[in-house]
């Protein structure tokens, strides 16, 4: 088998790009060459940065970022992306999942058995929900 041609690299990036280009705006508002330009420098290469436009739109179309555009010295107004308080709150439930996901998954191909310590710890963490409100914009996706 050739790596890449299956497509699951795709897959993985596209099943957490979701949550890393909330975490860039979170961490500051941002507008889209410059969350490419922050995910790149971080080590996720992304070839071209039309791919985020789409998830951009499914965050904002769920209440999780906001836009506005900005004035640029270098050229057209620029359209910057803010995270909501829903979209904070959803991206702390995001994180504490995806590290309880990565943990395990770490477990396994490490041929590890999960402490007990470990797992409920794990639990802990995931078990603090986002708000019903975030949590039903989410499911509408």
């Amino acid at each position: 088998m050739v790596l890449g041609k299956d497509g699951h690299h795709a897959q993985i990036m596209k099943g957490v790009l979701d949550m890393c280009l909330l975490a860039t705006i979170v961490e500051s508002p941002n507008y889209g060459y410059g969350m490419v330009q922050t995910l790149n420098e971080r080590g996720w290469v992304i070839a071209h940065e039309n791919s985020i436009y789409p998830v951009l739109k499914r965050l904002q179309k769920a209440g999780f970022i906001e836009s506005e555009l900005v004035a640029s010295s270098s050229g057209p107004a620029r359209k910057y992306y803010s995270a909501t308080p829903d979209g904070e709150q959803i991206l702390s439930f995001w994180s504490a999942d995806w590290r309880n996901v990565r943990d395990g998954v770490d477990a396994v191909l490490d041929g590890n058995v999960a402490k007990k310590g470990t797992k409920k710890t794990a639990k802990k963490a995931v078990s603090k929900k986002p708000s019903k409100k975030a949590t039903k914009k989410e499911g509408k996706q």
